[in-house]
């Protein structure tokens, strides 16, 4: 029996917006819970309803239906407490302040003196604390915002698209920090379109698409949902290249066939016929065989899900 409350729990959440002549449904009966210290993804196309869904998960907008609750309680409630808080793509920063004195303003929103630095060192800016905003990057700024965030010290953390404007390094340094965090208990759920993101630092993934959940488990299982293989080989003569091209696309079970150069590659959902034609009937070389990553079942699942 459970004593301790999910971080989040989402019933048939739905939420509507209206426009002349048409009632647009940008969430569609949404199920979803997350327990409390869990690392979850949150992924689907632009307009499947992740930003929307956010944005009821932090009482800036009310469902048209369903139910939602955060750590127990209600979203305002949850924020007011300090409980939850969110690393948004942009808005939430004043340009002449410099970078600690942002996070002393955010401390002083939540009626505390705060020493900026703590903070800044976790996101990795310690070194710009006295540089105005408006001279910090992009990427830099979100540093920033994951150091406001931090400030309350809250149990749920959401990051909507949280290393826009990083670069490589960035990035790296920026989940580095973010699982320390998760380490001490935190929950946290990020959308990302970058889905190296979710694979590498996520411990589960929920895909949603038509704002509908299309998947949902560890990066190992939804990858497992894609169903089939990537065959690929090097024909280097290009006239017997062209012929198996077309002699591959004629197999059953083969999905596409996509040259690159003088490597062929070929998904297919049974890949040891593809292996028996390519090494039996043509002067293919350099032979591989992987298995779907986490971008093929994300087309493939959101694509479904579209359709339903």
């Amino acid at each position: 029996m459970r004593t301790t409350p999910a971080a989040l729990e989402l019933r048939g959440l739905v939420k509507e917006f209206r426009a002349p002549g048409a009632v647009v449904r940008a969430v569609d009966g949404l199920d979803l819970r997350i327990e409390q210290g869990e690392v979850v993804a949150f992924l689907g196309p632009n307009g499947a309803g992740k930003t929307t869904t956010i944005d009821m998960i932090l009482g800036l907008a009310d469902p048209t239906d369903g139910s939602l609750a955060v750590l127990g309680g209600t979203p305002a409630d949850a924020v007011a407490a300090g409980r939850v808080a969110a690393v948004m793509q942009t808005g939430g920063l004043l340009r002449d302040l410099s970078v600690a004195e942002t996070v002393g303003l955010t401390g002083a929103l939540y009626g505390r003196d705060v020493d900026p630095l703590p903070y800044l060192e976790r996101a990795g800016i310690a070194d710009l604390a006295g540089r105005t905003v408006a001279k910090c990057s992009g990427g830099q700024q979100q540093r920033l915002r994951f150091a406001m965030a931090l400030v309350p010290d809250p149990d749920l953390l959401l990051l909507d698209e949280p290393t826009t404007g990083m670069d490589v390094e960035g990035r790296r340094e920026f989940w580095s920090a973010i699982r320390a965090d998760a380490a001490r208990g935190r929950t946290v759920v990020f959308a990302t379109h970058y889905l190296e993101e979710a694979d590498a630092y996520a411990d589960r993934i929920v895909m949603v698409s038509h704002g509908r959940v299309v998947a949902d488990g560890t990066p190992a299982e939804v990858r497992a949902l894609s169903a089939g293989r990537v065959v690929s080989a090097e024909i280097d003569d290009d006239a017997a290249r062209a012929a198996a091209v077309d002699a591959l696309a004629a197999l059953a079970h083969v999905d596409s066939v996509e040259e690159r150069g003088a490597r062929v590659l070929v998904r297919t959902g049974d890949s040891d016929a593809v292996l028996r034609h390519l090494l039996g009937r043509t002067a293919a070389h350099d032979v591989e065989v992987t298995a779907h990553n986490l971008e093929d079942a994300f087309v493939a699942l959101t694509t479904e899900g579209a359709r339903r």
